[in-house]
């Protein structure tokens, strides 16, 4: 799984596009620049340290924004296309502070420019007065954190994302906290910049024993930065890093495991799933460390579960946290989950419930066609395996792929499959991943909870 931060989908940017689902807008084709427009200078790689100075919260330059394409800043939406952009005013520096303006000159919003990227402005304010300072910075930081303390969230064992990017208000940033080790990722130039400012707020707002920055892997190429990535604060920790979820004890590898080391999306749907499984043999593929198929053993009583999973280290960690929560009923195996799927269908192989919780199929709108297919192949031939009142959970963490996409897709198989299929829960992400409907691209997973007749 991933968040929609790294799905580079395209956001809305159109006031006359057409929508996904009568919700998602979908941004027309970038379109040359108009003749009157200087064209821009776009400045080399930026390799930057945590001790490079921040840029100035006042605005240096002006992004006018072409005819027709203000309605979605108006409503708040933080995410400024290059189609969107009709000239470039005063020269800003990628990495500035600029003001996103009208073609009559009305300010709509502040932000930080990058030249290099797809995503020209990132916005932060609508409030002309408010310059983007480190003041401005530690107000959105700890208005996110305490929205996690009230949800009880920062426990010594407990884990919870402590921002999350747009949702949050702080584009570009994702903050995951384990316990008394923080893990902070880096989506953008913006706030790559910005790490003087931002690391040391942190450090006085959570007090954590280490701090880890990571980089969202091709930032390079979709932002033209390379921050420094390492331990800021700490060491890494000699014995790894336990939390609690659910009675559920894991360990998390934020060094080098997938994403920030755990993925904490899925916390209420591991547990929520868990109460249709009891006494079943459960199937559990993507399974990474283990989550679904040992809230299944441990809070569910499941008979059996067999978990697969392509990485190597994400199966030796499943094996270890089923070891730790003495689990005996757990079996981990490195396999190919669609390979698994035909084989256990040739040797006619049957499970009570299923688990599909794949990574993101669709990296942009302009895969989603490709995707569904791929979603079809694998429900289509886990339905086949279930046995009559099956459970079926099935996921998808594509951004660009909608809940009503998802949804005719499951229609589809059950079409097919001759197998009626009932929706039992529709879930999404947790609460400490809010969907800021300003951003619809903040919300991206889907979790139905299927029983299949």
């Amino acid at each position: 799984m991933t968040d929609f931060e790294d799905s580079n989908d395209d956001p809305t940017t159109d006031a006359d596009a057409t929508t996904r689902s009568g919700r998602r807008s979908e941004m027309r084709a970038a379109t040359e620049c108009p003749s009157d427009t200087a064209p821009e200078t776009k400045t080399p790689l930026r390799r930057l340290s945590w001790e490079d100075a921040s840029p100035g919260g006042r605005a240096t330059g002006q992004i006018v924004l072409k005819p027709r394409k203000v309605r979605p800043f108006f409503a708040r939406h933080p995410w400024v296309l290059d189609s969107a952009v009709g000239s470039v005013r005063h020269a800003p520096t990628d990495g500035d502070t600029v003001d996103l303006v009208t073609e009559r000159s009305d300010f709509v919003a502040k932000g930080v420019y990058n030249s290099r990227s797809r995503l020209r402005v990132r916005l932060y304010t609508w409030d002309p007065g408010e310059p983007l300072d480190a003041t401005f910075w530690e107000s959105r930081i700890d208005a996110a954190v305490r929205w996690r303390e009230r949800l009880g969230l920062l426990g010594a064992d407990s884990a919870a994302r402590l921002i999350f990017s747009e949702a949050d208000g702080v584009s570009g940033l994702i903050v995951d906290h384990f316990g008394m080790h923080v893990v902070v990722q880096v989506n953008a130039l913006a706030t790559a910049a910005r790490l003087s400012d931002l690391l040391p707020i942190l450090e006085r707002r959570i007090e954590p024993r280490s701090m880890l920055v990571r980089a969202e892997p091709g930032l390079e190429k979709l932002e033209g930065v390379a921050p420094r990535t390492g331990y800021y604060r700490g060491e890494r920790p000699l014995e790894p890093v336990v939390i609690e979820e659910h009675g559920v004890r894991f360990a998390v590898d934020a060094s080098s495991g997938q994403k920030t080391g755990f993925y904490l999306d899925q916390r209420e749907n591991r547990f929520a799933a868990s109460r249709y499984v009891r006494d079943r043999r459960v199937l559990d593929l993507f399974c990474y460390s283990g989550g679904f198929g040992l809230h299944a053993l441990k809070n569910g009583n499941a008979r059996s579960v067999l978990g697969i999973d392509g990485s190597e280290p994400a199966i030796a960690l499943a094996r270890a946290n089923a070891e730790r929560n003495g689990l005996d009923g757990a079996r981990f195996e490195r396999g190919d989950a669609f390979e698994a799927l035909d084989a256990f269908k040739s040797s006619g192989e049957r499970f009570g419930a299923i688990v599909l919780d794949p990574p993101k199929f669709a990296k942009n709108r302009f895969h989603v066609d490709e995707a569904l297919r791929a979603y079809y192949r694998i429900n289509r031939v886990a339905v086949d395996l279930l046995e009559p009142d099956g459970i079926l959970v099935t996921c998808s963490c594509s951004g660009s792929v909608s809940r009503d996409d998802f949804l005719g897709m499951l229609a589809g198989v059950a079409e097919k499959s001759r197998r009626p299929i009932q929706i039992l829960e529709q879930r999404g992400h947790a609460a400490d991943h809010p969907v800021d409907l300003s951003c619809p691209e903040s919300e991206y997973l889907k979790c139905m909870i299927c029983r299949v007749r």
